[in-house]
């Protein structure tokens, strides 16, 4: 396993950093494509996407950051933080050195890593986004809001429960893999980002009441939009729609699954994004994905969108539990949105 890389950079005169892992070089088999960028939650840091390093470090230099406002990084100042989101990506491609990469967004993250694509996609190479928060309703945000309220009664345990509860599907008559490891998981991991980081209060705040643009739509990169089929922070139905706003997209359903797809079905949905970033067919016949029993070939060239009905739908998950992947550590290193 190559050694990792970790560059600090400044944008707008915040300082924030990213990380590289080298492509395997006993991968060299393997197909490659360009670096991958992957831009996680409000709380989501560099160190939070050990699954992507197993399954991407064959095909590509994988690359986390820390944005301002996330991890270790500066915080946001007041007013938008879009343009400087932005920024902060493009300074990460230019002192890599390439002219384009392969981006993946999560929840909070795909904000971004869309953005980035609107005002560059000359310079993104293929686009994933997943969970994507296009519409919240007023419901939602309510329950949230009373979450920043227990923040601000210094009952951090109380805004951690709130949190992580607002961000899941509970209905029981819906099957979750993985929920209750899910829910304690990121219920701690608001816990451990309030006793680390100085400003993690604020970025929750500033990331819970936010309202991302997803509007204006977007042509000439090829992108997979996927939804966990139980996210109740917005419905796989918005997420769709969102998809039908770019040109030549696909739309995936991951059952079983809520807005915590990324750890509830992280090894498919590992498998799910490699595979799209290497331009490989995703058909069980030709490579299948864990679990897999039907999906589309997706390569740069298709210009179809999916709809919900004709949509692929990963198969259920094993019933058999398995704690989030966390390099090792029992102190949790990620908290997406």
């Amino acid at each position: 396993m190559p050694e990792e890389i970790i560059r600090s950079l400044t944008v707008d005169g915040l300082r924030y950093g990213y990380r590289v892992l080298p492509r395997d070089p006993a991968a060299a088999g393997a197909p490659a494509t360009e670096p991958v960028l992957v831009i996680g939650g409000a709380l989501q840091g560099m160190f939070g996407w050990p699954q992507m390093d197993d399954h991407l470090g064959a095909v590509a230099d994988v690359v986390t950051a820390d944005l301002p406002g996330m991890g270790t990084a500066d915080p946001l100042p007041p007013g938008p933080g879009a343009p400087v989101l932005r920024a902060a990506v493009t300074g990460i491609m230019d002192d890599l050195g390439v002219s384009r990469i392969n981006l993946f967004g999560f929840s909070y993250g795909a904000a971004v890593a869309f953005g980035c694509a609107q005002h560059a996609p000359g310079r993104v190479a293929r686009l994933v986004l997943g969970g994507v928060p296009t519409h919240i309703g007023a419901e939602r945000r309510d329950y949230w809001q009373r979450a920043v309220r227990r923040l601000a009664d210094g009952d951090p345990e109380g805004f951690a429960s709130l949190a992580a509860d607002g961000l899941m599907c509970l209905d029981p008559e819906r099957h979750v893999h993985r929920r209750e490891l899910a829910r304690r998981y990121v219920r701690r991991s608001f816990l451990h980002a309030l006793a680390h980081s100085q400003h993690a209060a604020e970025s929750l705040r500033r990331a819970l009441a936010d309202r991302p643009d997803f509007s204006g739509g977007l042509s000439g990169v090829p992108t997979l939009v996927f939804a966990g089929e139980h996210d109740t922070v917005t419905s796989p139905e918005r997420q769709r729609e969102f998809a039908g706003t770019i040109e030549g997209s696909r739309f995936l359903t991951v059952p079983d699954s809520d807005h915590w797809v990324v750890l509830e079905r992280s090894e498919e949905v590992a498998a799910l994004v490699t595979r799209f970033f290497t331009g490989r067919p995703l058909d069980p016949v030709a490579a299948p994905l864990p679990h897999q029993t039907r999906a589309p070939v997706v390569t740069p060239a298709e210009a179809q969108v999916v709809t919900q009905a004709e949509a692929p739908v990963l198969p259920p998950a094993e019933s058999t539990p398995a704690s989030p992947r966390h390099h090792g550590s029992p102190t949790p290193r990620t908290a997406p949105r």
